[in-house]
């Protein structure tokens, strides 16, 4: 078990808090790659996988891409080379080259500490932390029954399959689709009404007991220790902006 995962999950949400906002409100890109720097030393501290990382930056990378290419050539300023005719802006490269450090510092400290963390843990600490109860409940049952709608979807398209439906580009294809969807949606909301129903029957009075809540503990020594190593890097990464 690394570090990270010895932590209080308030802990980890709150310092994953403070430093999103603090990476994304700074204004300098000298600060940013700091943070930078203090996210990718968290991913160590947390024992990440490389490869498994790796990935998931890429897909986040293959999602900007296109924003990033076309900001150099959109944003107007001192012009820093021409492709094709087009000219590109020192600072259209500028706030491309500070959206792509931002993002990947928020997405590699996300990882770092939320990554490892289980959904009904996530749920517990944000209702801790006094986040609205609806909110905590609509996030722990979207993430338990997710894989329940993924079932019955592939039940569907396997009855599709049987019915020899093979995906076109014709006006059938799309019709069948949407019937599909349109049955999912429906089946999603049976099943919503079921399960009501059952926890209505066993008692269900609008929180989840949990031998955590029971004997609810403080942060302790390392918490407050890796509390104020987080404070002082965020501090560190402030002043390297201002500076």
């Amino acid at each position: 078990m690394s570090l990270i995962e010895r932590l209080d999950p308030r802990t980890r949400l709150l310092a994953a808090l403070l430093f999103a906002l603090a990476e994304v409100l700074v204004p300098s890109l000298m600060a940013q790659c700091a943070g930078l720097a203090l996210a990718v030393a968290a991913a160590m501290v947390a024992r990440l996988p490389l490869g498994a990382t790796l990935r998931r930056l890429l897909g986040l990378e293959g999602f900007m891409v296109v924003v990033l290419l076309m900001l150099p050539f959109t944003v107007p300023g001192q012009p820093l080379f021409s492709l094709w005719g087009l000219d590109a802006s020192h600072e259209g490269l500028r706030q491309a080259a500070s959206i792509a450090v931002k993002a990947n510092a928020v997405a590699v400290a996300l990882f770092a500490l939320l990554g490892s963390m289980e959904a009904p843990a996530l749920g517990r600490a944000l209702g801790r932390l006094g986040v609205s109860e609806r909110f905590v409940h609509l996030l722990l049952f979207t993430t338990r029954y997710l894989s329940v709608l993924e079932d019955e979807y592939r039940r569907l398209r396997l009855a599709m399959r049987a019915r020899a439906f093979r995906p076109t580009t014709g006006p059938h294809c799309w019709r069948s689709v949407g019937y599909l969807f349109g049955m999912l949606m429906v089946r999603s909301l049976e099943r919503a009404e079921r399960i009501d129903a059952a926890m209505r029957c066993r008692g269900f009075t609008g929180r989840f007991p949990s031998l955590d809540d029971e004997s609810p503990t403080g942060p302790g020594r390392l918490d407050l220790g890796f509390g104020a190593a987080s404070v002082a890097g965020l501090v560190l990464v402030i002043a390297v902006g201002v500076a």
